[in-house]
């Protein structure tokens, strides 16, 4: 380096000089420009990360407490004394919420000791555990993770980002879910409890066997609530939730002992357990894997595949319950299967067993119990090709081929298996496919025949306590439930309800009120028929002997005058919902507002459940309740969604008119169709009911205490057997009389409650009318009851004594040539509706003919000659005819 002066001005020059002065100048700028720029990229980086973080937060699901609770809970169904009975339960729905108070203390502990041991330290995240995590994950080439969630974390996971097991291998939208759930787990612990949050994921957390939640998983594998788990089931349970099927204690018992060991021994180094406890948990381990399991038919959830008739009633009407309050149908299906809701049923467990027990039994049964076969068949008939057979094409085949009267009823189980390997052999045949079991597949299944159904109710609150859907086993869920959906004809159980209530009620009819049991017509020519013969009538009767007796004719007579769209009207408001008012079927009119209502003759049928309710309400002094399989229904909060606490009915009869008929449906029992129905210890009324060629039997009946309804028949509507000792007709009293007895063995006898205005008065019984001296003489006098006001106030018409005439026996005219005084007993006269076409030809003097109905009681001769129908006499030689009767008759006096 030179110091010298030349030196000196050299570097002076150096410095001064223009071009290295500019040189430097661009040094700097550029480095204040790559300064500024790092500094415009940091800050737009940092406004960028910013940005995408708010996003991500302004992207996060605003929760409240009641949002972050397991999405999917079971709904339970409780009967009357508060058992549980079913449960619904969807896919990740089988779950049953506990409060706190059910969480024993070393349960949650469990929990904390193996998911997050700082829980109750930090504040929703915790830094460690996070650090622990990352590094592993660097450790391992960002192949491995190990958990950092903490239990608040897990929480939002199994509660609000439900969707987390889609990402798959997407980092992004992991690292997404990850800020919110880190963020809402802060938001959350500041405004939550640690008790609250910990409850939460307990009852949200998947704990295999499709247990969701610690009361699911106790019951499920110890049979016993999680309020009553010991430290050593509970650290069972507690190390399940990080690998359900890994650490399955059923199917990997091995790896949840190895994890419950590490579960208690961090319990016993945190505090949360003593020595002592630990050491007996410790004991417990091979024990504690032996008792799993053992309780599980107890576990209602998932073994109950097939539910009950009763439970199926249930679900279908508060489904139906919650459409009509405005929920949609989908909602309605949600709530029921993973809502959460608690149903409390109607069911009475003791009467349910009852009608199950009686149901079953082969003793209300004839010996021979038939089947009825439904089968599938699929050949197999190439690699690609699959061909169908249905039970219809199997029944066509055998009535083509075989019988033509087959109808897939067999007196045998092998019966019908013979005629599958029959049928099978020859459509495989047919078809060219070996006969061999890898070439088809089959679907069989048979019940027994006759099916039978009932319904047992509580006619003051209309709350059904017992249903049976079915004889036999049931094949699965909402399957046919012919209690409630299989519409039948009601055949004479219509008698009342169609025809003698509305008659009673409003039409001026009684109880005393006659018809002439004799040939009778539809308006449309075709007979009305007795079921005690064709050729076999029994004269006048009352309303309450045609009950008692089950006549057809008189109750399609009194229909017929009282309108068949009056009947029509009281049974739509009776409840049934299955009336056809009138619509076109095959471009013919139909409608069910016609004659044969009387009879049960309807389009559609009705169930036994709707049968039921309208007797039930005969029996409740004329107030009907629509019949109802549940009391109330609560959401998983607790909050009444569904409430028939309080039922509201309706007066569908005068209560004299419930009682008048109740009084004459004990006739029935007593000493008419019924009898078979008596009961020893109790009051009881009802109606029979058998259809055409018998292929319906019902029995409908009811007592102070409850109302029961009994159908019988075969699936595929034949005739049921009425002979000899395999008779089937009677399987419906027999039931009604075995279930109704037992349910009232304890139960004190009663009389029907007897309304104000109910009177009695004396009545001729071949009239209805107040008896006179002839009545009394010829015993046709009896006590009948009346509601006050309807009693008789005329006397009777048909035991007359004063001018007859001699030829006809009835009322001689004041003309007439050949009357004498004397006592008559005179024809019926029915309303004129009834007596359509019953005329008599008349000659008159001057020799014309005109048309007179002798049904007024008088005669018509009016000094006119009567003409036998077909016969021409002289009137001199009738007149001789007549004198010698007249003769007869006085003599006979």
């Amino acid at each position: 380096m030179n110091y010298g002066r030349s030196g000196v001005r050299a570097i002076q020059r150096a410095l001064n000089s223009k071009t290295n002065k500019l040189w430097k100048s661009m040094q700097l700028s550029v480095v204040w420009i790559a300064i500024l720029c790092a500094i415009g990229v940091g800050i737009c980086g940092a406004a960028l990360a910013a940005g995408l973080f708010k996003g991500i937060l302004e992207d996060t699901p605003r929760v409240r407490l009641g949002d972050i609770i397991a999405s999917g809970q079971a709904t339970i169904v409780y009967d009357c004394e508060g058992n549980e009975i079913d449960t619904y339960v969807s896919t990740n729905s089988n779950r049953i919420q506990v409060t706190w108070d059910k969480i024993p203390r070393h349960l949650a502990l469990a929990f904390v000791a193996c998911e997050d041991e700082r829980f109750y330290q930090h504040n929703g995240i915790d830094i460690k555990a996070i650090g622990r995590s990352g590094f592993q994950y660097i450790k391992s080439g960002f192949r491995q993770t190990q958990g950092g969630s903490t239990i608040t974390q897990q929480l939002l996971k199994n509660t609000v980002f439900t969707g987390w097991t889609e990402e798959g291998h997407n980092l992004v939208k992991k690292i997404k879910r990850k800020i919110q759930e880190q963020y809402l787990a802060l938001e959350v612990t500041k405004s939550f409890t640690k008790d609250e949050i910990l409850l939460r994921y307990m009852n949200a957390i998947n704990l295999g066997q499709n247990t969701l939640g610690v009361e699911s998983a106790s019951l499920r594998y110890f049979g016993k609530s999680c309020s009553e788990l010991t430290i050593s089931e509970a650290a069972v349970i507690a190390v399940i939730t990080q690998n359900p099927s890994g650490y399955n204690p059923i199917s990997r018992p091995e790896n949840n002992a190895r994890r419950r060991k590490n579960c208690l021994d961090k319990m016993k180094e945190l505090g949360f357990i003593t020595e002592a406890q630990y050491n007996e948990a410790i004991a417990d381990t091979n024990d504690v894997y032996e008792r799993i399991g053992l309780f599980d038919t107890s576990y209602r959830v998932s073994t109950s595949s097939t539910g009950s008739y009763f439970s199926d009633a249930v679900y279908k009407q508060v489904y139906n319950d919650l459409i009509a309050e405005g929920y949609t149908a989908n909602i309605a299906e949600t709530l029921l299967t993973s809502g959460g809701l608690r149903i409390e049923s109607t069911l009475d467990p003791t009467i349910q067993a009852i009608c199950n027990e009686e149901a079953a039994n082969p003793n209300n049964y004839p010996a021979a119990t038939d089947w009825y076969l439904d089968y599938a068949l699929t050949v197999k008939v190439d690699a690609t090709t699959k061909k169908n057979f249905s039970k219809q094409n199997m029944m066509s085949w055998f009535k083509s081929h075989k019988d033509k009267d087959f109808n897939l009823i067999f007196h045998s189980k092998e019966d019908a298996y013979a005629a599958i390997d029959e049928y099978r052999a020859e459509i495989m045949s047919e078809l060219g496919v070996e006969n061999v079991e890898k070439n088809y597949e089959e679907s069989i299944s048979m019940t027994p025949q006759p099916q039978v159904a009932f319904v047992v109710s509580d006619p003051k609150t209309g709350y059904i306590v017992a249903v049976v859907g079915g004889r036999g086993a049931k094949a699965g869920r909402l399957t046919l439930n012919r209690a409630t959906k299989a519409n039948r004809s009601p055949g004479s159980t219509f008698k009342v309800l169609a025809s003698f209530a509305p008659a009673l009620d409003c039409a001026g009819m009684t109880l005393a009120t006659v018809y002439e049991d004799k040939p009778f017509s539809y308006d449309d020519g075709t007979p009305v028929r007795n079921w005690y013969g064709d050729s076999t009538w029994r004269g006048i009767r009352s309303i309450r002997y045609a009950i008692e007796q089950s006549m057809n004719i008189i109750a399609v007579k009194n229909l017929t005058v009282i309108t068949p769209q009056l009947g029509f009207d009281y049974l739509t408001n009776f409840g049934f919902t299955t009336l056809e008012s009138g619509a076109y079927y095959n471009g013919a009119w139909m409608t069910d507002i016609n004659q044969s209502l009387a009879l049960g003759g309807m389009t559609n049928g009705v169930s036994p459940y709707e049968l039921n309710a309208a007797y039930a309400s005969i029996g409740n002094s004329g107030t009907y309740y629509t019949p109802k399989f549940y009391s109330r229904v609560l959401d998983s909060d607790g909050n009444v969604i569904l409430d028939n606490t309080n039922p509201k009915g309706r007066q569908v009869l005068k209560e004299t008119t419930a009682y008048l008929l109740t009084n004459a449906m004990q006739d029935v029992i007593t000493k008419g169709t019924a009898t078979a129905c008596k009961l020893n210890n109790m009051n009881a009324a009802g109606k029979t009911g058998t259809t055409t060629k018998t292929h319906d039997v019902w029995f409908a009946g009811f007592t102070p205490y409850y109302s029961m309804t009994v159908w019988t028949g075969y699936d595929n509507n034949i005739a049921m057997n009425t002979k000899g000792a395999n008779a089937q007709d009677g399987i419906s009293k027999k039931l009604w009389k075995a279930v109704m007895s037992r349910i009232h063995e304890e139960l004190p006898n009663q009389d029907f409650p007897v309304p104000d205005g109910i009177v009695k008065c004396k009545v001729c019984s071949q009239s209805g009318l107040l008896p006179n001296a002839i009545c009394e003489a010829t015993g046709c006098v009896y006590t009948e009851l009346f509601a006050d006001g309807t009693q008789p106030t005329t006397q009777c018409t048909v035991h007359y004594e004063g001018e007859i005439c001699a030829y006809d026996n009835l009322i001689a005219c004041d003309e007439c040539p050949f009357k004498y005084h004397g006592q008559a007993t005179l024809p019926l006269v029915e309303d004129p509706s009834l007596t359509k076409g019953s005329t008599m030809i008349v000659k008159t003097a001057d020799g014309g003919q005109t048309l007179v109905t002798p049904s007024t009681g008088y005669c018509q001769h009016n000094s006119l000659f009567f003409l036998k129908p077909g016969a021409e006499q002289t009137l001199a030689a009738q007149q001789a005819e007549l004198q010698q009767r007249i003769a007869a008759a006085q003599a006979g006096q």
